[in-house]
């Protein structure tokens, strides 16, 4: 009797512990529908607001070279408290606020991609800005690993 006692009190355990435990890192419900990607070949003009239109109002502009994480970082969490998909739109910088939005383009190829900072780069080989491996996919810059790019803040984050 004793021993059936230490039983169910094991299974017990074990199935509260199992509640606590958590999630997957990564689901395919864990995508963000609220940032569609945008991707065009062509250079955009400068306009106004990026709610309103596809030329929105660049806030400010830099040269950079970027370079993409991918598959090591996938599933991960981000410095904001995201999963990490390499698939989304994002990319993480070293100074920016999280949420902002920037436009980067391939200056080799003239490729260009919207992506939002959700991650934060840390400043070790000189490089500001880590794109998503879909983002980098995009731009055309899988094969070489980085490029030169220009990144234009569209609309500052939090």
């Amino acid at each position: 009797m004793v021993r059936i006692s230490y039983y169910v009190f094991a299974a017990v355990c074990m199935l509260v512990l199992a509640g606590c435990s958590s999630s997957p890192r990564f689901t395919s419900e864990d995508k963000d529908t609220n940032h569609q990607p945008r991707y065009r070949n062509e250079p955009e003009e400068s306009g106004s607001d990026t709610r309103t239109n596809n030329n929105p109002k660049v806030i400010e502009s830099t040269t950079e070279i970027a370079s993409f994480y991918a598959h090591k970082f996938h599933g991960k969490k981000t410095a904001n408290g995201e999963t990490y998909d390499m698939y989304a739109m994002t990319a993480a910088h070293i100074s920016y606020p999280f949420n902002t939005e920037i436009r980067v383009t391939n200056l080799s190829n003239n490729k260009q991609v919207i992506l939002r900072i959700n991650d934060r780069k840390p400043d070790t080989n000189g490089r500001a800005v880590d794109l998503s491996y879909r983002a980098a996919e995009l731009l055309g810059m899988i094969d070489q690993g980085i490029a030169q790019v220009r990144v234009e803040v569209l609309k500052w984050g939090q």
